[in-house]
């Protein structure tokens, strides 16, 4: 047993979760992984060790991103210690069918190669508790509506860096319209060079100025989403 592990075995159930955060917030991505492994010993359901362990770590890193005290290789090394946690949950949540906050397909746009900010926005959905399909860069129209059609998405997020692929955005969008899908899914866009009047002006639900915003604004649009559909049922 490894010395980070045999310290971190000798903590109870609330110092270890507290470690965690701390551990999430540094990127030790070691740490995390045997933290874990120690809780899900201990009889942690892999949802409570995601919710209460990972997600609530990320809540944290992401608050100080949007409030500039984290900066984004630092937020990059969290993202990555908890994607560590993840590889260990993710399958074992899947077969337990524990909830999740909903789902993302997420993708640079066509002609765009850039693709840091769309994989920290990727990362911070996963770690807030999101089923995240990342589609890369440079998709097409065709290629978000396979995404969607397959996936069943709550959520599109479109990323463009370039102030000439920006309005690719606004196709596919246009598209979604034309095809009597646009109602089916929450828009988000982001990128250096966006601003909210152009989200607006093509038709976006929401423009999210960083990852840390995108989360905020996912989580709320979807908590009306599914307020609405049981309010439907009811």
């Amino acid at each position: 047993m490894a010395d980070e592990e045999i310290i971190l075995s000798a903590l109870d159930d609330d110092e270890l979760v507290l470690q965690m955060h701390d551990d999430l917030y540094d990127g030790l991505r070691e740490e995390i992984e045997e933290a874990v492994g120690i809780l899900l010993e201990r009889g942690w359901t892999p949802y409570d060790v995601l919710t209460k362990a990972l997600v609530a770590g990320m809540t944290i890193v992401g608050a100080d991103f949007r409030d500039g005290i984290l900066f984004v290789p630092e937020v990059l090394l969290a993202a990555n210690a908890m994607k560590g946690g993840m590889a260990i949950l993710k399958p074992l949540l899947i077969s337990t069918g524990a909830p999740r906050v909903g789902k993302m397909v997420i993708g640079t746009v066509k002609g765009d190669i850039h693709d840091i900010g769309k994989n920290l926005v990727a990362m911070m959905m996963e770690g807030a508790g999101f089923e995240v399909l990342d589609l890369g860069i440079n998709n097409s129209v065709e290629k978000y509506l396979e995404a969607l059609e397959a996936e069943k998405p709550d959520i599109l997020g479109m990323s463009a860096l370039l102030t000439t692929t920006m309005p690719y955005m606004k196709v596919v969008i246009d598209t979604l319209v034309e095809k009597g899908l646009r109602e089916d899914y929450i828009v988000l866009v982001g990128g250096a060079p966006l601003n909210e009047e152009f989200g607006r002006a093509i038709g976006a639900d929401a423009y999210c100025r960083d990852a840390a915003v995108a989360v905020e604004t996912a989580k709320s649009f979807v908590l009306r989403k599914h307020n609405q559909l049981g309010q439907a049922g009811a």
